[in-house]
């Protein structure tokens, strides 16, 4: 008993607390140089997947592209790498602007269907069926019908040129910094493994970078947060777009912050009308990493590229909450409350929700 009341102690000192935001602080170091390390071993290896996306999959068109980008992010179960990937092989020549947007905007597809499987593990656990698959099946519908009209808006704004003349040209700043700890690592390995081994270490480094990211943000507790005294903010649909917004900017992970909305809600903490919002938001800065990855391969257009997402998005999502925002919550509820009202019609959804970046992938 003594013990445990000591160690309890010091877990509250500030020796402790020091110890632990150096050991946050070098989590996003070492996150930082892996994301950076990994952009750059798959900007050199991405060649080597050309005659493979040329031969069999044939990647020359929006609608391929954009399924190529879903069933990738479904195959590696996030979103961010492929839309790094997107970048390199933009870079590369392997695929144009419109390819490039286009794969991105599957790889956010595909990244929210994660939070679907999250609600069928809940399940698994013993937790409440109705409030974990609605929570999925919502975070997927949101995306869903927000993300297709924004993508036509995208691809009208790349055709055009209307954000050419918006572009960043200092990524070779950012990168020269760890430039001499980097380039022999990518020398080394370059030279060790055939083209697309390479870009395949680079995927799964940037899967590690990102898995280090996610436990240097601090951990805590609902109780700790005190959510109860701001539960009156989730009805205001701002403060929850604006939550989304910045929860993920700061975790830069979509399936992180729209992860955390199943156990809020199986706890009572919000409603399934309060986060509609709170996902657009989340949708939104979800493209900083990418914005990142673009920076770091000083391609003018490939930052172009992630604007392009990030304003067609917000375009859509801005227009929604201004204008039909309770039709346009009450429709996604009914439809949800439909999908979720037997096993047929959830599976049935599913299985369309599988098939069709699939058929897409091969138009």
């Amino acid at each position: 008993m003594v013990d445990q009341k000591a160690l309890r102690i010091k877990k509250n000192g500030v020796g402790w607390k020091i110890t632990n935001i150096v050991s946050k602080l070098s989590l996003f170091f070492a996150s930082l140089y892996l994301f950076i390390l990994a952009i750059n071993l798959m900007k050199e290896g991405a060649g080597g997947l050309a005659p493979l996306m040329d031969g069999y999959l044939s990647i020359d068109s929006p609608a391929n592209s954009l399924g190529f980008g879903w069933v990738f992010a479904y195959l590696i179960m996030s979103g961010s790498p492929v839309a790094a990937s997107a970048l390199a092989f933009l870079n590369n020549g392997t695929i144009d602007q419109v390819n490039a947007f286009s794969m991105i905007t599957g790889s956010r597809l595909g990244a929210s269907f994660i939070v679907i499987l999250i609600g069928i593990i809940y399940i698994l656990r013993g937790r409440d069926r109705a409030a974990s698959l609605s929570m999925g099946m919502l975070s997927f519908l949101v995306t869903l019908t927000t993300y297709i009209p924004s993508f036509f808006i995208g691809l009208y704004l790349i055709r055009w040129g209307v954000l050419d003349s918006f572009s960043l040209n200092s990524g070779q700043n950012i990168q020269s910094v760890f430039e001499r700890f980097i380039n022999p690592i990518v020398d080394i390995i370059s030279n060790a493994f055939v083209e697309w081994a390479v870009f395949l270490i680079g995927l799964g480094i940037i899967m590690v970078s990102f898995s280090l990211f996610d436990r240097c943000l601090p951990q805590m507790a609902l109780k700790e947060s005190q959510f109860g005294r701001v539960s009156r903010l989730v009805y205001h649909p701002l403060v929850m777009f604006t939550l989304g917004a910045g929860i993920t900017l700061l975790s830069m992970s979509v399936s992180l912050s729209l992860s955390i909305l199943i156990p809020l809600s199986n706890r009572g903490f919000i409603r399934r009308e309060n986060v509609i919002p709170y996902i657009m938001g989340a949708n939104i800065t979800t493209f900083i990493d990418t914005l990142l990855a673009a920076a770091l391969l000083d391609l003018p257009s490939a930052f172009t590229i992630v604007l392009v997402c990030m304003v067609s998005i917000s375009i859509v999502s801005i227009m929604i909450l201004v204008s039909i925002n309770r039709f346009y919550q009450a429709s996604l509820l009914s439809l949800v409350n439909w999908i979720t009202s037997n096993k047929r019609n959830y599976v049935v959804i599913l299985v369309i929700i599988i098939l069709v970046p699939i058929i897409l992938l091969f138009l």
